[in-house]
């Protein structure tokens, strides 16, 4: 996500902080100082919000172990103002699967709240005894109680929230998941309509940012199912082109300018001994000859962190991969050669194609005589 550093990595998933985020314990010290004008009390406040976006982290984390065990990898966890976000590679294909990756994080948050029960319960029964109340005490309490709020607020039915997911699992082993989708995304909108107008009424900034996040996320993982099921079952080898350009590593980023204005390809394989050793995005050429100048290789900004995709990959699974990581193309493999290029163009132009011959097909057979 863009405008988000890298912190850390936990259980082999990159952890990272979105810079918004840090207007939350920003906000928090600034309230705290202003109600009591204490250093102790402000850092009481900032460590209490650390501590509950850990217990963050580990709902996202009981998400993101949900889904290796049925083979599904996470990219990466981000935290934002208003919670977290485990972006998995893709969503399971069998809802009773779906159904236990989304009920592991408040799953987590309950056995947080019940981890924290005991020593609680400890503290309360000695201060009721001698008067006297532990160090930490509320801060245990409090803790305790946000867990399970926070599991109960996940479990609302509306996307992209767990409670979203969880009623689509349900309604996907009775109905097409697509309908199953759709339902689940209304039901998430109406949600985030009645959030923003009590977050108006009340005033409640906060609500009213939850509601605007819930109702794009609704529309958003409609449109994506929507998008897998078009491109389900179809490979690559369909949509990918087969006539391009690719650049060699020693060339120089006047040598990629005059490939770039020389046709309609915009991002290019880049070879160095024959061999694929990533992309040139017209966005990264453009920034370099801002930095760099045309006299600078292309080996300088390739983009080497890529996995090359093979002619037999499923096209629905591509698009998502490159939708989430934001690529416009990527190289196209078969037994170790570089036989293609697939771009967004080129899988726009393969849907408008695949629609006209649809609407041809759904014509001649409306044409063709009937007897009864």
């Amino acid at each position: 996500m863009k405008g988000s550093w890298r912190i850390g990595r936990v259980a082999g998933i990159d952890l990272y902080v979105h810079f918004t985020f840090l207007l939350l314990p920003l906000g928090v010290a600034l309230q705290y100082w202003s109600l009591s004008r204490s250093w102790t009390q402000v850092i009481a406040g900032v460590t209490f919000i650390l501590a509950l976006f850990a217990c963050v982290v580990l709902h996202e984390l009981g998400h993101a172990l949900a889904a290796r065990r049925y083979g599904i990898r996470t990219r990466d966890i981000t935290l934002l103002p208003i919670g977290g976000v485990a972006r998995l590679e893709r969503m399971p294909e069998n809802p009773l699967h779906e159904l236990v990756v989304a009920l592991a994080g408040p799953l987590v948050n309950v056995a947080i709240a019940l981890a924290l029960a005991l020593p609680a319960g400890i503290g309360q029964l000695f201060s009721s005894l001698t008067g006297i109340e532990p160090v930490g005490q509320g801060f245990l309490v409090s803790l305790m109680r946000l867990n399970l709020v926070l599991a109960l607020f996940n479990m609302i039915p509306a996307f992209p929230m767990d409670g979203g997911r969880v009623l689509r699992a349900l309604l996907a082993r009775k109905i097409d998941y697509v309908k199953a989708t759709q339902i689940a995304a209304t039901v998430g909108q109406a949600a985030a309509l009645a959030f923003f107008f009590f977050g108006f009424m009340a005033p409640a900034p906060m609500l009213i940012l939850i509601a605007v996040f819930i109702y794009l996320g609704a529309e958003s993982e409609a449109a994506a199912v929507q998008t897998r099921r078009l491109f389900h079952g179809i490979p690559v080898r369909q949509a990918m082109q087969s006539n391009f350009i690719t650049l060699d590593a020693d060339a120089s980023l006047g040598d990629a300018v005059r490939a770039l204005l020389s046709g309609s390809q915009q991002d290019f394989p880049v070879v160095e001994q024959s061999r694929v050793i990533g992309m040139l995005y017209r966005r990264d050429l453009l920034e370099a000859l801002r930095e760099l100048g045309e006299e600078a290789r292309v080996s300088r900004i390739v983009r080497r962190d890529l996995t090359p995709i093979e002619v037999g990959d499923m096209l629905d699974v591509v698009v998502e991969q490159m939708t989430a990581d934001s690529l416009p193309a990527l190289p196209v493999m078969w037994q170790g050669q570089l036989v293609g290029l697939l771009t967004l163009e080129n899988i726009g132009e393969f849907v408008a194609i695949q629609s006209a011959r649809a609407k041809q097909r759904d014509r001649i057979e409306s044409a063709r005589p009937w007897f009864g």
